[in-house]
């Protein structure tokens, strides 16, 4: 098996389950086995490590039906390496970070086993020093080392690993979740949560603890949906991308007249909101809500975007808040370690944040938490509803376009990340040139082509990249009219139909 193709960007991701047409599993427990195996040995060998007999490393796992399975061979794969497992079970992405963190555990590495949004069969990995997450060239290095055992190698050559109270992390976690809302707010007030209503949607992947184990114990009303965990997510994709996921907590707002909805992916690592009225918060109003709660600690800092975020973000940033904003290249990895490039170089940014919900935040390691978001979001509703005044006050002025609209074309080259650099590169050219006068290319841009279009009747903005782990190119179209979408379309669709390899038809 190639355990190559398993990276996916900083994390592993594969197929775990069977019966799903089109998808082989290519990450089982062998798999798993080999990948434990090589992070305990890539761990004991970085610079001042700990030899590897005293090395602990931390395990948990979000609700998936392969999760067991996976996590027991990826023990036994750390075990057979020397080192010493806590099995931290059913658990967050941020939380595992923590683990590294918090004196309790002080584990010098930590695993999540979780595929994020993706569907029930497919499962991976996502690794943590203290240092915060790994990035490509670890993953990279871990992979090679796990496809240099012998084949020989299985699972069941290890039986025993050592197995640490598998609800005290996230009981951990949450304590010090409880804690930031109290010091937010007023530590003398034993329930500050108090009075408010709190919508929570899970989406029956591993956010449930939030509403259970941080907002009632701070005395919220709390309306929960979906806050068991099932791997068959049987009710919607844990996701705030996802837009029935945003229906269903903004329906949950609306019926039950709350101040605050807040949805998680599968494993907590984003998040989004609604607000009091059944508004959502997420993709550009999140980005927004988050800058805002920044703002006053940190005037006039710069906010590292993903490429994708909308003008009017834009407009909002700089021009309402008085704040910078970097729009860099989508991953949050990318957008985390371009903010600590910025600081590093003097430059104040206090966020990195894509529109997906990955949002880290400088005072908090840069850690991509979204139940970290939801706790600054839930701190300033209180503090508002002090004031007789409700979350949406903040990005009030927040402007969005009359139509949105991406579009994911499919590549056919074998070489699709060099075809797509030829289309991007003639893109550039053309919409420079006179041929295309609708259009203005936008300077710097870090990530694509991005370009400014106005045709006298249309205004509106469109940038095209190229997907870094699969054969498609991602368009995304903003315009500020009805109609102008498919104007924008129209204008690119001439230029994109000479790309036999490109399939444009969606345009």
């Amino acid at each position: 098996m190639d355990y190559m193709k398993l990276q996916n960007g900083s994390d592993i991701r594969g197929i775990a389950i069977d019966g799903v047409p089109g998808d082989e599993v290519n990450l089982d427990s062998t798999a798993a086995f080999r990948i434990g195996k090589a992070f305990a040995e890539w761990l004991a060998a970085r610079p001042d490590a700990p030899d590897i007999e005293e090395l602990r490393i931390s395990m948990g796992r979000d609700p998936r039906i392969s999760g067991e399975e996976l996590g027991r061979a990826f023990a036994l794969g750390v075990v057979s390496a020397g080192a010493e497992v806590a099995d931290c079970g059913l658990a967050s992405t941020p939380a595992m970070f923590m683990s590294t963190i918090f004196e309790d555990f002080s584990c010098d590495g930590a695993v999540m086993i979780t595929a994020s949004h993706l569907p029930y069969h497919r499962n991976g990995f996502k690794f943590f020093t203290k240092e915060g997450g790994l990035g490509k060239p670890d993953i990279k290095a871990i992979l090679e080392k796990a496809s240099s055992y012998d084949e020989d190698q299985t699972p069941e050559s290890v039986r025993v690993f050592y197995v640490d109270d598998g609800s005290s992390l996230m009981d951990v976690y949450s304590e010090h979740l409880r804690q930031l809302i109290k010091d937010g707010i007023d530590p003398d007030i034993p329930k500050p949560l108090a009075g408010l209503k709190i919508c929570v949607d899970a989406g029956n992947g591993g956010g449930g603890f939030y509403a259970t184990k941080v907002l009632a114990p701070l005395g919220a009303d709390v309306v929960g949906t979906f806050l068991e965990p099932d791997g068959m997510f049987p009710n919607h994709i844990p996701n705030p991308e996802n837009k029935e996921a945003m229906a269903a907590i903004s329906s949950s707002v609306k019926e039950s007249g709350a101040d605050l909805g807040i949805i998680f992916d599968t494993d907590v690592d984003r998040s989004a909101a609604v607000d009091e009225n059944g508004n959502e918060i997420a993709r550009n109003g999140i980005v927004a809500l988050a800058a805002a709660l920044v703002n006053e600690e940190y005037p006039g800092s710069t906010v590292v975007t993903d490429s994708i975020t909308s003008t009017h973000l834009t407009a909002f940033l700089e021009g309402t808040l008085g704040m910078k904003h970097l729009r860099f290249k989508r991953g949050y990895k990318n957008v985390i370690d371009k903010s600590k490039e910025l600081n590093e170089a003097g430059e104040v940014s206090p966020l990195a944040i894509e529109t997906s919900g990955h949002c880290a935040f400088k005072e908090n390691y840069f850690l991509d938490d979204g139940a970290y978001l939801a706790t600054k979001i839930v701190i300033k509703t209180a503090l508002l509803a002090m004031e007789k005044k409700k979350i949406s006050s903040l990005i009030e002025t927040l402007g969005a376009p009359a139509e949105a609209r991406e579009v994911r074309m499919k590549l056919s080259a074998e070489d699709f990340a060099e075809y797509a650099g030829g289309v991007l590169d003639d893109l550039q050219a053309f919409a420079a040139s006179d041929e295309a006068p609708s259009m203005s290319v936008i300077s710097p841009n870090f990530e694509g082509v991005r370009v400014d279009y106005d045709d006298g009747e249309y205004q509106g903005w469109f940038l095209l990249r190229k997907s870094l782990h699969e054969p498609l190119m991602p368009l995304n179209i903003e315009a500020e009219q009805e109609g102008g979408c498919d104007a924008i379309a129209a204008a690119l669709k001439g230029f994109l139909s000479g790309y036999s390899e490109l399939d444009s038809s969606a345009l």
